[in-house]
């Protein structure tokens, strides 16, 4: 049995680019608002937005990937998502983005991939282009251990 199958995903716009994700990935989207402040966090970790009882780590993935220096909060949402390195203090994060994210069909014949290995910035799995719009993957279990060093919650328990 070798049928590819299509996959559900979703385009979250940020400052200067596009992250492509698996919609499963997704937990909700949420209106932005002023995150908390985090002591000594890096310029990409704007602070801790409030969810379902949560304080989640928002991040600037442009601000990280060195797309840009500015986010503009005109519009903007949170998309919350599940993380996957199994940290209970980590179970979710939240990144921001310019407007809605949007529902997209992932299948083989739409989906390219598009980069040299050395050229890709932080936190970025791969560059890929869908029905020939340009996206990056994010390297989910990355930005997760980078949320943690910053945070001050990477040492072992």
């Amino acid at each position: 049995m070798n049928a590819q199958r299509d996959i559900r995903g979703v385009l979250i716009t940020v400052t200067n680019g596009r992250l492509l994700l698996p919609n499963a990935n997704v937990a909700e989207v949420i209106t932005f608002s002023d995150p908390d402040a985090v002591e000594n966090a890096p310029e990409w970790l704007l602070g801790r937005v409030r969810w379902r009882g949560w304080r989640l780590p928002l991040i600037s993935f442009s601000r990280m990937a060195g797309w840009s220096q500015e986010d503009g909060h005109l519009g903007a949402k949170v998309a919350v998502l599940k993380a996957l390195g199994n940290n209970p203090k980590l179970p979710f994060f939240a990144v921001l983005s310019q407007g809605f994210p949007r529902l997209v069909t992932v299948s083989t014949a739409t989906l390219a991939e598009s980069h040299d290995m050395k050229d890709l910035p932080l936190g970025v799995h791969s560059r890929v282009t869908l029905n020939d719009d340009p996206a990056s993957v994010p390297d989910l279990m990355s930005l997760e251990l980078l949320i943690q060093k910053a945070m001050g919650e990477d040492k072992a328990a």
